[in-house]
């Protein structure tokens, strides 16, 4: 059901982003943007689109708040590529933007894509005005100085502390590096329909967290022919990281228990949040 269902998003969320693209003029910026936002999971895109299947909204409404969360993935991407942060060449198994074209190109992309995400959310098919609102105003919140921006700031700045990260540090630091972005696609189905989050904030929030303790781990037991990004970088930095603090096993025992409390957070919702049960697993079954 999950593997279907995270599929048929994907596609429906990759044929909305070329069309919109298509509108674009077809020059290197453009050409960027359309290589950013290719290929990946579209894991947040299948939380948006099956957290509002669960509350009643059809796809055809949806879609446009995952591809539009999948734009404001896409810019964090190519933004966290560049030399002056992450430095790295390999992104979803491709060159990441700023080595196919040059940095330039890449920081605009990278803004570019931001201003998309916005634009496709206030889309008149996303849902009437008040709701669009919501939407656009939480995701702000989520991509900004209050989540994933302040998270990858925590984490540069950890980079050139004399001090090495707790525990608490790195989860808060993750809750919004990671996780805002997580939880804002989970909570937007409800946020749809103006129906309470809670449920769906409390299983993204362990969700969130379970997925970046598995990046931590891919990060040393992974492939990168199959992440589609580089590995072993953190302990080459000397990078705090859930499996540095922890330890291998007692991460992944971290992971699958996270993966249980994201799963009795649905027990709300019956058996229609089968699809988002197993999407928990596949967090930390993944190779990539």
């Amino acid at each position: 059901m999950f593997q279907a269902r995270l599929k048929d998003c994907a596609d429906q969320v990759s044929a909305c982003l070329t069309a919109v693209l298509a509108g674009f003029d077809d020059v290197p910026l453009t050409r960027a943007m359309a290589h950013a936002t290719a290929g990946g999971k579209r894991l947040r895109a299948f939380l948006v689109m099956e957290s509002a299947q669960l509350h009643g909204v059809l796809d055809a409404q949806s879609v446009w708040a995952a591809a539009a969360v999948e734009a404001m993935h896409g810019y964090s991407l190519v933004h966290d590529d560049l030399p002056c942060m992450d430095n790295d060449a390999l992104r979803r198994g491709q060159p990441t933007v700023h080595v196919q074209w040059d940095e330039t190109t890449a920081v605009l992309a990278g803004d570019a894509l931001q201003a998309l995400a916005f634009e496709l959310l206030s889309c008149p098919d996303a849902g009437p005005a008040k709701v669009t609102l919501d939407l656009v105003r939480s995701l702000a919140c989520a991509a900004g100085g209050r989540g994933m921006v302040l998270g990858q700031a925590m984490d540069i700045a950890a980079e050139t502390s004399a001090n090495s990260l707790t525990l608490g540090e790195i989860t808060t630091l993750q809750a919004a590096k990671t996780g805002a972005l997580i939880v804002w696609s989970a909570t937007a189905g409800p946020r749809l329909v103006g129906a309470a989050p809670g449920p769906l904030r409390d299983y993204s929030t362990a969700l969130g967290l379970a997925y970046q303790i598995t990046d931590d781990i891919l990060d040393v037991e992974g492939d990168a022919a199959k992440t589609g990004k580089s590995v072993g970088k953190d302990a080459a930095a000397g990078k705090a990281t859930f499996v540095s603090l922890l330890g291998l096993q007692a991460a992944k025992n971290r992971a699958k228990q996270l993966v249980a409390e994201a799963m009795a957070a649905l027990d709300p919702y019956g058996d229609a949040a089968q699809a988002l049960r197993e999407a928990a697993g596949f967090v930390i079954s993944r190779d990539m």
